[in-house]
């Protein structure tokens, strides 16, 4: 057996354990017969009843008729292949063998009482949970009525009880724990499922960050260096060397995002800030925005280095800005980023990137907020929560 298959799953799928189920071939319809047949030796109280020679001929006759008739439904309860569910027709023929036990009992006497073992295996089997807890009492209640209606032994009466009441229930919770393994599987499967589409989603928003920021700067140095190129070679080739760099480093970015080791820091992400608005030509201040703070935990420092990624990246490629200002302060119980810059702001609802902003900051329990700037433009505000490792000291921003 595979080492990641589950064992009480190949347990659920086994031959024996399919109660309930219609047998799906030869080999299944093999074993529930000979099981099937094994239970069938209670049949030995009303078969020795026919031939001890109590009845008339006509009363063997249909006694024999009616006990016939009996192992054919029940067998085609057990065997025949049936829909999934309700099943109208079969509740009526598991009705039809209780009131044809009932009716033996009453006309060819006690012995017959074992027939209603049959009816609440078959219940406990066949009907829904909220139906087979009624019937399996009210059948094994029936038992003891039709004991004392005969003037059967206290002794004999238990002897019948106990086992229709014991075989329904054991019957009712072989079903319901076949019914819980299959619902844990399928609860096993979603999370599975939810599990990959949550993969998917950090891997799409880790590489349009990660792509989003890297191919713009290589862009605009791209456009650099082909203004400085006829006039100015050793610049145009010193943004050729960037360009290389900008490069390999999204390549090792790539890598690391897709393995999930991918977590940026303020600090990088600051230095980065610098050198793509300066490339865009774009004047940004920076004195407001230290690049470590002690009570930021490191996830939620990747976070905020995130949510300063896609905002440059967005003055960068949609803003027409010529000023941004970016910066970090406490706010309660909170460290929140501002990145404002002059531009035009945007035009529509939110893109790719401030969706998948959003959801990253709301796994590290942050939240975002955009809107206007003071004085025109778009001001992008991303919050997180700080923790505090120690409650004397009073927090403190250092660079």
């Amino acid at each position: 057996m595979n080492e990641h298959d589950d064992p009480m799953e190949k347990v659920a799928e086994s031959p024996f354990a399919r109660v309930g189920k219609a047998p799906e071939d030869w080999r299944h319809l093999l074993i529930k017969a000979c099981w099937t047949l094994l239970y069938m030796s209670y049949l030995y109280y009303a078969v020795d009843d026919l031939r001890s020679g109590r009845h008339s001929a006509l009363a063997v006759q249909l006694g024999w008729i009616g006990l016939a008739a009996f192992v054919a439904g029940y067998f085609y309860l057990v065997l025949a292949p049936r829909p999934e569910g309700y099943a109208p027709r079969r509740t009526a023929l598991l009705a039809g063998l209780f009131v044809l036990a009932v009716t033996l009992t009453l006309t060819m006497g006690g012995a017959w009482t074992v027939l209603l073992v049959y009816v609440s295996i078959s219940s406990g089997v066949m009907l829904p949970l909220k139906w087979s807890l009624r019937s399996v009492p009210f059948v094994s209640l029936t038992v003891f009525v039709l004991g004392t209606v005969e003037h059967a032994a206290t002794v004999e009466v238990l002897m019948l009880v106990l086992p229709t009441f014991l075989g329904g229930a054991a019957m009712i919770a072989v079903m319901q724990m076949g019914r819980t393994m299959r619902e844990l599987r399928e609860a096993r499967a979603t999370v599975a499922h939810l599990a990959a589409n949550e993969e998917r989603l950090r891997l799409a928003r880790d590489l349009h960050d990660l792509l989003g920021h890297s191919l713009s700067l290589i862009t605009l140095k791209s456009e650099l260096a082909g203004r400085m190129l006829p006039e100015h070679p050793e610049k145009a080739a010193q943004q050729v060397a960037d360009i290389e760099k900008v490069s390999r480093q999204a390549l090792v970015d790539v890598r690391e995002a897709v393995s999930g080791f991918r977590r940026p820091t303020l600090e990088a992400e600051l230095a980065g800030a610098r050198t793509a608005l300066a490339a865009a030509g774009i004047a940004v201040d920076l004195a407001k925005a230290p690049a470590r703070h002690p009570d930021l935990a490191p996830d939620t420092e990747g976070a905020l280095a995130w949510a300063l990624r896609e905002a440059v990246t967005n003055v960068v490629r949609h803003s027409g800005a010529r000023r941004c200002e970016v910066t970090i302060a406490e706010q309660g119980d909170e460290l929140c980023l501002t990145v404002a810059d002059d531009g035009h702001g945007p035009s529509g609802p939110y893109g790719n990137g401030l969706t998948g902003l959003t959801e990253r900051l709301a796994l590290a329990d942050g939240r975002l907020e955009t809107g206007p700037a003071r004085g025109g433009g778009f001001r992008l505000r991303a919050c997180v929560p700080l923790s505090r490792r120690a409650a004397s000291r009073p927090p403190t921003l250092s660079v």
